[in-house]
């Protein structure tokens, strides 16, 4: 017998066989960046003169760190309004007031479908005619509405499936000790859920920081559109194109190793805490005198 329900821990041959296709799938990938290596190089892509420009300080203070200080700006705000717009309409999907839950539900799900793209077109092209905000702020302002509606949807969704994940006797303690259940989920149940929750709001907080690069569809000059305007100018887009992935790769994977670590340390505070429980429930148990009437085995 394995110890998984899902499936029976493979033998010696399967082992083998798996670790045959691993190195297989490892080579061949080798093989294939090596083929990626020496097209580009025929091509002349590897070529120093299409990467001095990454070089000199010019190019990185006026396009490359301009552009990741608006990509930053653009998810740290859609970042703050979206867990603002998660709360609220989180909590109205799990109120009691059918109008309150029924609208909210409207509103999440609404936009959870509508595509974030679809949504930052649709701004920027409304506020720019309506002239809500001035013209240079349009695109800012339609990047950091877009995300934040439908990231926000999806963060109160989050809120919404955590407190329901909860053991019913959180609720159940609230109420007993003279809460109401608007309270109840106000100071005991959400707080618990966010910590839940927290590695996968963590996880889309990187899908902000991805998604905010889809501005430079509507003229954000963000990273990617700097760098596209940059590689324009120098002849030499896929290079900069490169440098900007490489980038966003280094923020995600310090966002997901962050997610990770945070993972890592609530799963251990919950061990810690269940254990403590079993602890105080078996002194407890070991405390409980006898009952009265009740006598031992006979010897």
């Amino acid at each position: 017998m394995s110890g998984s329900v899902l499936f029976d821990a493979p033998g010696p041959k399967a082992r083998r066989r798996i670790t045959i296709l691993n190195i297989v799938a490892a080579l061949a990938f080798i093989g294939f960046l090596v083929w990626v290596v020496k097209v580009l190089g025929d091509y002349g892509q590897l070529d120093a003169a299409k990467w001095v420009s990454f070089t000199q300080s010019g190019t990185w203070a006026n396009y490359i760190l301009p552009g990741l200080l608006n990509t930053l700006k653009a998810a740290a705000i859609a970042i703050a309004t979206s867990m603002v717009f998660g709360f609220v309409f989180g909590m109205g999907r799990l109120a009691h007031n059918k109008v309150v839950n029924v609208l909210s539900s409207i509103v999440v799900e609404f936009f959870r479908s509508v595509p974030v793209l679809l949504m930052m077109i649709f701004f920027w092209i409304f506020f720019g005619r309506m002239g809500i905000v001035p013209s240079g702020d349009a695109p800012f302002v339609a990047v950091v509405l877009a995300l934040t509606l439908y990231n926000g949807s999806v963060v109160a969704e989050l809120i919404r499936s955590g407190v329901h994940g909860l053991p019913k006797g959180q609720r159940e303690a609230g109420i007993a000790i003279g809460l109401t259940r608007g309270q109840s989920l106000r100071f005991i149940e959400v707080p618990q859920a966010l910590v839940a929750m927290m590695p996968a709001l963590l996880g889309q907080f990187v899908v902000i920081l991805k998604d905010s690069a889809l501005g430079y569809i509507i003229n954000y000059n963000e990273l990617l559109f700097n760098g596209r305007l940059l590689g324009t100018g120098n002849a030499n887009v896929f290079q900069a194109l490169l440098v900007v992935a490489v980038i966003f790769i280094v923020i995600n994977f310090a966002l997901t190793s962050l997610a990770q670590w945070v993972s890592t340390r609530v799963a251990r505070r919950r061990a810690k805490a269940d254990a403590t429980e079993d602890e105080d429930a078996g002194d407890t148990g070991l405390m409980m005198p006898e009952a009265p009437g009740i006598t031992g085995p006979n010897k």
